[in-house]
């Protein structure tokens, strides 16, 4: 029986459909998924930075309630706040380093505050002046025997283990399996040098599995080697698997994604290996900018300029590098690839939050800010104390969408192993991608996308291999706007490739638009307009489309050339968050230093393609 299906497809489909579809057998991937929205970056309470910059009182269950579209009281004011679009899974990830001391002074623990040093950050914490976070962190020398007597202290396993104990029953209580998922995760915050290296973990996990453990931090190392070592060893103890993300690799300061490890020695086989195991994503956009791209390191891209931090997380300006975004960083891994035969930043793309109030805020109009001090107005315009992150330099960004079986744990965890997922910038752009040989025009008129993509090809985050002969890889794409933003742009795939002679190389195409617009000799569509009014802070959807789809050709392909590909998804110009506060406070936009409009988007994970070795 199963002879004749796979010689009826081969009929109707091709040799390279009935291939792809006899992998994605093989590889056990589903052929039916559903779209959920999410966030895997955010802070409660119980983070030192968090509660120190005013977020005092929106603990981690508060958190996943707020998630939910349930009513909460706002960190910093006093006035209750509701989610307009509840999430369909959310992870609160506090850092793990000193994870819920303020709290636990809060509520005068008395395991604590029966040490010295429990007295001793009582007395801080209770001081108007006094900073707990500057005190438990940076004010001792890092080797220093006196260090090392407070971390004994109030950093002790069972002072650890009890936090981390809370965090995992906020997160059961709220876990509704098929409507609202919770995941355990949390931050691990390696910062060496001010660089950031930081990771946010996911554990597939059962309560009492989750409890088998407390979170690594960077007291323990700084080396992402390290927490790779760790995860291992867990897994290998527990069973349970794990994903590790990492952030803001736009302020790494050329250490995200380097091309040798911490060590600085030259990456292996091995290495590749291990970090293509922990790490099958990494976080492309949330409020402290973009890591997809930076213009410096793509000239012809024009919508590069987009949300780019030209600085550290610690305020120090910091020029472009490679290891630092994700489009130089999958050109990096063709390169390892070619060098060990092993891709380590084989890496899809979300987006979150890494919200410190609790409140995962995307919406432009609604924005709550980063951290709890920039929910008063006043505080965008004319801050009480100098801030590293200025209100408006953030946008309200972004949201994980996974294409998933179901919506509970192990489906979503699933889907992130996969890479079967994708990021925005906070819209809700509901968005298919597939790769394949066979696809025709006709595809993209198809009533059910998905069916015609998993039956001839592969989805998102997956790998194309052995191009038929005379045949160059075809992508199926269709991209739906937000019903509550704005309409679509346009839609480009993003080619990276490597050369027989080991150079790299990128490419944007504009694949489908909105209008009558027509390429110009350089091959790029024409702006799509703006129907932005600054003095109301509104626009019209006057302008672009509803829905974009299209089967896509390489026109450029070469069946001997080692290749990435994902897909980019523009709204039209709609307003930013500078520019509703502008209106509020009646200012000229022109003080915020913030543009007017934003073009909301999603990034896609790759496909990619990989030549048969002969």
């Amino acid at each position: 029986m199963r002879n004749k299906a796979l010689k009826a497809l081969a009929a109707t489909a091709g040799l390279g459909a009935l291939l792809l579809a006899g992998a994605a057998a093989a590889a056990g991937r589903p052929t039916q998924t559903h779209l959920y929205w999410g966030d895997v970056h955010l802070h409660s309470n119980y983070s030192l930075d968090a509660y120190a910059t005013g977020n005092k009182s929106v603990t981690p269950d508060d958190a996943y309630r707020f998630a939910r579209g349930i009513p909460i009281k706002a960190p910093g004011v006093d006035a209750k706040v509701q989610m307009r679009r509840p999430l369909d899974f959310l992870a609160v990830t506090d850092h793990a380093e000193m994870m819920g001391l303020q709290v636990e002074l809060d509520e005068r623990n008395p395991k604590l505050l029966a040490t010295p040093w429990g007295q001793k950050m009582l007395a801080v914490h209770l001081d108007p002046k006094g900073n707990v976070m500057r005190a438990s962190g940076g004010a001792l020398a890092p080797d220093s025997p006196e260090r090392k007597e407070m971390l004994s202290q109030i950093f002790s396993p069972e002072l650890r283990q009890a936090t981390w104990a809370a965090e995992v029953a906020a997160a059961e209580r709220n876990n509704i399996p098929g409507k609202f998922t919770t995941l355990f995760g949390w931050e691990w915050s390696a910062m060496p040098g001010g660089k950031n290296l930081h990771r946010i973990v996911i554990a597939d996990a059962t309560p009492k599995q989750a409890l088998e453990f407390y979170p690594y931090s960077n007291v323990e190392s700084q080396r992402p080697e390290d927490l790779w070592k760790f995860l291992e060893k867990t897994k290998a103890r527990t069973g349970i698997d794990f994903v590790a993300i990492p952030h803001n690799s736009n302020a790494s300061g050329g250490l995200m994604f380097q091309m040798v490890d911490s060590d600085g020695r030259p990456l292996t086989a091995q290495y590749a290996r291990t970090r293509a195991l922990w790490e099958p994503l990494m976080e492309v956009t949330q409020t402290k900018g973009t890591s997809e791209v930076r213009p410096e390191l793509a000239p012809d891209d024009e919508f590069a300029e987009f949300e780019i931090r030209r600085k550290l997380l610690i305020g120090t300006p910091e020029p472009p590098n490679g290891a630092d975004y994700a489009r130089s960083a999958l050109l990096r891994g063709l390169k390892v690839q070619r060098g060990t035969g092993v891709n380590p930043y084989k890496f899809g793309m979300i987006g979150s939050t890494d919200s410190h109030t609790g409140m995962s805020s995307v919406q432009e109009n609604d924005f709550h800010g980063k951290l709890a001090m920039d929910e008063e107005l006043t505080q965008h315009y004319k801050p009480s104390q100098p801030v590293i992150f200025p209100a408006w330099e953030m946008s309200a960004s972004g949201r994980a969408a996974v294409w998933a079986t179901e919506n509970t744990r192990k489906a979503i965890f699933a889907a992130f192993k996969r890479k079967e997922v994708y990021g925005t910038t906070g819209t809700r752009i509901s968005l298919r991608v597939f790769g394949g040989f066979s696809f025709v025009p006709a595809d993209a008129r198809a009533r059910d996308i998905a069916a015609v993509g998993y039956r001839k090809g592969v989805p998102m985050g997956a790998d194309l291999t052995s191009a038929p002969k005379g045949r160059a890889p075809t992508f199926l794409i269709r991209a739906v706007k937000d019903p509550l933003s704005g309409n679509l742009d346009r839609v480009q795939v993003v080619k990276g490739w490597i050369d027989a002679k080991g150079d790299t190389h990128q490419h944007v195409y504009d694949v489908a638009w909105s209008g009558g617009r027509k390429p110009g000799r350089d091959g790029k569509v024409p702006p799509v307009g703006n129907t932005v009014n600054v003095k109301t802070a509104t626009y019209t959807n006057t302008i672009g489309a509803v829905e974009l789809a299209t089967v896509w050709k390489d026109p450029d392909f070469k069946p001997g050339q080692t290749a990435f590909y994902y897909v980019r998804v523009l709204e039209i110009p709609t307003p930013r968050q500078s520019l509703y506060d502008a209106v509020a406070l009646k200012i000229d936009v022109k003080e915020t230093g913030q543009p007017a409009t934003i073009q909301e988007r999603a990034y896609s994970s790759p496909i990619w393609y990989t030549p048969s070795r002969s």
